[in-house]
């Protein structure tokens, strides 16, 4: 969510809202894992593990949320099968459907990237001509 209000702040309105319905997905995944450990008898945890990094450039914070993609991907696969070794299907499925998530957040990111190195920093002024913002101005 960090980055969608500074990208809004600074006018990207469409790469804003891509990092919102990320968040928003994100949120889903957080209340996934909860509801599924809690089932398992287990006790949900909610703290921050590290702090929000502070970036202001847009393409240093598509590069950042590619990376934490790529890193919710190899730790999910790693416990999907984990979850296969100890024979808990539900979680397995689970983990490996927050796979499927998290790599098309990452390819969602990582076009946005391509496509500002393709065409210049513009790119995202340009494609925010019309657009509004999630604050309901343009």
């Amino acid at each position: 969510m960090y980055f969608h209000f500074h990208l809004d702040d600074l006018g990207f309105a469409p790469l804003a809202q891509l990092f919102k319905r990320t968040a928003i997905t994100e949120m889903g995944h957080v209340e996934a894992l909860a509801e599924r450990i809690l089932f398992l008898k287990g006790d949900v945890q909610m703290a921050a593990t590290s702090e929000v990094e502070k970036i202001s450039d847009p393409a240093a914070m598509l590069a950042k949320a590619v990376a934490m993609e790529q890193g919710s991907v190899r730790d999910y696969n790693s416990a999907a099968k984990d979850c296969g070794t100890n024979s808990d299907a539900a979680s397995k499925l689970l983990f490996e459907h927050l796979v499927g998530d998290e790599e098309g957040h990452a390819a969602q990111f990582e076009r946005q990237l391509d496509n500002i190195k393709r065409f210049g920093p513009s790119y995202l002024a340009l494609q925010s001509f019309g657009a509004t913002s999630s604050s309901g101005t343009a």
